[in-house]
């Protein structure tokens, strides 16, 4: 993908100048070394700051070594003032860790006491307002510190992501869907910067390239990927036509940002003027890392895009749609899987999902569409989905959302598609999460959030809370299990 940042760390280790300085810098070489043999490459700055002007050096070192992610490694007490400098000075996440002291000779002559030097490193960076990365326990031997900034890497992606991010869009926001007209005035806080676009811009641009040398060689691209799903070729050359046009608009419109999302209208005036559905050519530019959000989704757009940085990999957007009925849950999933009859439910688009997020992908047109824009015909400009049940396995279904007060807000929870068939249409999943009907209610309806949700394709819980935190959701629910009461749930009910 490259539509995500590739993540530079550099790893500076700091020193209290009654501390020996070389303690610092053997813990650092050997956080380095124990980096490199979980498969992390880390700049290791020379410079060991013990003071103002140390860390001005080590700043430019940083800079000079291309790192857009610091790692502050506190290889003893440190010096909380300098230390703290720099990562006011560098424009990047930052990330602060310190030394667990290894055995009994070390507590001899050579302790470094920076479980102690953490503290006033952190109380420093709320001096000078910097909402640096701290794991959840930020003091560690060299393999723990290790790991820890292999959590740290793709919390860093989706920070300078976000920061270098435009979201593309075309049409207004659904009147019908009026949770996704969400404020954007929070989009420009953390960075991200917004083009709204009309309808008719895209109509102009898609026309534009109806005799596109390229559509043949998309068209075939696109035959190969659906293979035997190929249920609808003839609508392949106007597929091929829209994606054109938006990746060209995407280059000429990216500007300033380096990373690009879109959310576009995609119904009921798209069919009857462009002549198909766009989910295909949708499922294929987010498969790609590019996330084009359905019904002008901007928040939606945002959501996608960040989970696309923490994992690496493609997600979607989709309805929080229906309930499983009954007898599908006595088929398929009572005494199965470990999920009640209201802890399941369906999620559900039209045909944007990746085709390798599918089990089997097929070109189909869009059922409810047909209904009302071409009854009693064969399927023509409805014709552009691509359907088939969500491969199972562990999911994080999750949102960043601007809420009616212009302020960020979000929720994360846990589960997983299930094997279940889902015997629908669209591209959808028998989705299983542990105490989804009090989230639904206490979180969902209460919180105000929109019918979209993002899913991420994996346990991705722990780095997406902290990526929200670090954003600066004022609030992010999650799936909170039994006894744990939500602050408005009755606790008679």
């Amino acid at each position: 993908m490259n539509n995500i940042p590739v993540v530079k760390a550099a790893i500076v280790a700091v020193s209290r100048d009654c501390f020996p300085i070389t303690l610092s810098e053997r813990r650092r070489k050997a956080v380095v070394a124990a980096a490199q043999a979980k498969g992390l490459e880390l700049i290791e700055i020379p410079t060991i700051i013990e003071n103002e002007h140390d860390s001005m050096k080590a700043l430019d070192e940083v800079k000079t070594s291309g790192a857009n992610a610091l790692i502050v490694y506190l290889g003893n007490f440190g010096p909380e003032g300098p230390e703290t400098l720099l990562a006011e000075k560098f424009d990047g996440p930052c990330m602060f860790a310190a030394a667990a002291e290894e055995d009994i000779p070390v507590l001899t002559s050579d302790r470094g006491d920076a479980f102690c030097g953490m503290l006033n490193a952190s109380y420093n960076l709320k001096l000078r307002g910097i909402n640096a990365y701290i794991p959840e326990y930020p003091v560690g031997t060299a393999g723990e510190v290790a790991d820890m900034i292999a959590e740290f890497i793709p919390v860093a992606r989706a920070l300078i992501g976000v920061k270098n991010l435009k979201i593309i869009t075309f049409g207004p926001r659904p009147y019908d869907f009026l949770a996704c007209n969400a404020p954007i005035a929070p989009l420009f806080k953390l960075g991200v910067n917004v083009q709204e676009n009309s309808e008719l811009d895209l109509f102009a641009a898609f026309n534009a390239h109806k005799d596109d040398k390229r559509i043949q060689t998309v068209m075939a691209d696109m035959a190969a990927e659906l293979g035997d799903g190929n249920k609808m070729p003839g609508i392949l050359p106007k597929l091929a036509q829209l994606e054109i046009t938006l990746l060209d608009w995407i280059e000429e419109n990216k500007g300033a940002a380096q990373y690009v999302a879109m959310a576009n209208k995609c119904w009921p005036a798209f069919q009857t003027q462009f002549g198909c559905v766009p989910c295909y050519v949708n499922s294929r530019l987010t498969g790609r890392g590019i996330p084009v959000a359905c019904e002008v989704d901007i928040y939606g757009a945002l959501s996608e895009y960040i989970g696309t940085c923490v994992t690496g990999e493609s997600v979607t957007l989709l309805d929080i749609n229906n309930t499983v009925p009954a007898d599908l849950y006595a088929r398929d999933i009572a005494g199965k899987e470990p999920y009640g009859a209201n802890e399941v439910f369906m999620g559900f688009h039209c045909g944007n999902t990746p085709i390798c997020r599918l089990r089997k992908g097929t070109m189909k047109y869009q059922l409810i569409m047909h209904r009302g824009l071409e009854p009693d015909k064969e399927p023509d400009i409805t014709r552009g989905t691509l359907e088939g049940d969500i491969v199972e396995g562990p999911i994080t279904f999750y949102r960043l959302q601007g809420n009616k007060d212009s302020r960020l807000v979000g929720y994360i929870a846990q589960g997983q598609v299930l094997p279940a068939a889902t015997c629908s249409f669209g591209g959808i999943g028998v989705f299983g999460i542990p105490e989804m009907n009090r989230f639904y209610r206490h979180v969902l309806i209460e919180g105000g959030f929109p019918h979209h949700g993002a899913v991420a394709f994996g346990k991705a819980g722990k780095a997406l809370f902290t990526v929200m935190n670090m954003l600066g959701a004022e609030k992010v629910g999650f799936n909170q299990p039994k006894g744990m009461l939500y602050p408005s749930e009755n606790p008679f009910a």
